[in-house]
């Protein structure tokens, strides 16, 4: 079986649905209210779950209500969360999400646990690194951890994802570590300060990302796609067009569903195309972990 170890965060999302996104110094009144369980390494974990994956967690949640609820839901997944530690000084991460009638969203998170994420974590969880095919990461825990992670992985021969989410300066030696780099438009743009506005703009992002030491990159554009560089292919991967609910975590299918893909053997574009599928899906539903699809979906939407 595939094997995915994800190395990440887990959030409680507090989502409100709103008329419209609100302006500087506006209240909004809402509508509907929910919670669901989110988090960028566990929205991805659950992903590659779902898809077929024998998937191992690291992570820190608070005892709380919230982290208890949390690990319950990576449990009904069937996902090893072995790595993933409570602690007692810190509240789990919550998340604070508008989403507005075309499905878009604004998010601000408060990061707790998520923030006690060390590399002793890391050395704790190495017999899991060790037996996994990908290991997956985002940038919601410690950079430190996240550089020792991918240090380990790719000493153990295994391939590394970087979901560089959010964005931020990195260390150099991580691009070295990287497989690949997936990055949206804005972060790509963060991470290499190159305009990505237009066909050349992405291009450009993605050689600077490449020329940095990752060995290929995958740039999401929303519904237009994917732009894919790796070796010497350069492909644009066309999006999939769908009525959105909920973009929420639409960026963790993809990521989630990459993974998958790389361990099954995929080649890079055509892991693209069927990330592309699994993200298209997933924001056809609301909530974050709730909206990703299963493997008989995504092959059922395949077929037509």
């Amino acid at each position: 079986m595939t094997r995915v170890c994800v190395v990440g965060s887990l959030n409680m999302d507090l989502v409100i649905k709103a008329p419209r996104l609100p302006a500087r110094g506006e209240t909004v009144t809402g509508g509907e209210f929910a919670t669901f369980r989110g988090g960028k390494g566990a929205n991805q974990a659950v992903a590659a779950a779902r898809l077929g994956a024998h998937v191992a967690m690291v992570g820190c949640v608070g005892d709380d209500l919230f982290g208890r609820q949390l690990l319950d839901g990576l449990r009904e997944e069937g996902i090893d969360i072995r790595g993933v530690h409570t602690d007692r000084g810190a509240p789990s991460g919550v998340a604070l999400i508008t989403v507005d009638p075309t499905g878009h969203n604004t998010i601000v998170v408060a990061p707790g646990a998520n923030r006690r994420v060390t590399t002793a974590d890391i050395e704790a969880a190495q017999g899991v690194l060790a037996e996994s095919d990908v290991l997956l990461m985002q940038l919601e825990v410690p950079v430190d951890a996240v550089l020792h992670a991918a240090r380990f992985a790719r000493e153990q021969g295994r391939r590394v994802i970087l979901d560089p989410a959010p964005a931020g300066p990195l260390p150099p030696e991580l691009y070295e570590h990287v497989s690949l780099i997936n990055p949206n438009e804005g972060e790509a743009q963060r991470l290499t300060g190159i305009p990505v506005d237009d066909d050349a703009g992405v291009r450009s992002a993605a050689e600077a990302l490449l020329a940095r030491g990752c060995s290929a990159v995958v740039i999401k554009l929303g519904e237009k796609g994917a732009f894919v560089a790796w070796g010497t292919v350069r492909e644009m991967v066309e999006g999939i067009r769908v009525q959105a609910v909920d973009t929420t975590a639409a960026g963790d299918a993809f990521a989630g569903a990459l993974a998958v893909a790389l361990a099954e053997g995929r080649d890079t574009v055509a892991a693209a195309r069927f990330a592309n599928l699994v993200g298209a899906l997933s924001v056809t539903r609301m909530g974050a972990q709730p909206s990703m699809p299963t493997r008989d979906e995504v092959a059922a939407r395949a077929r037509g």
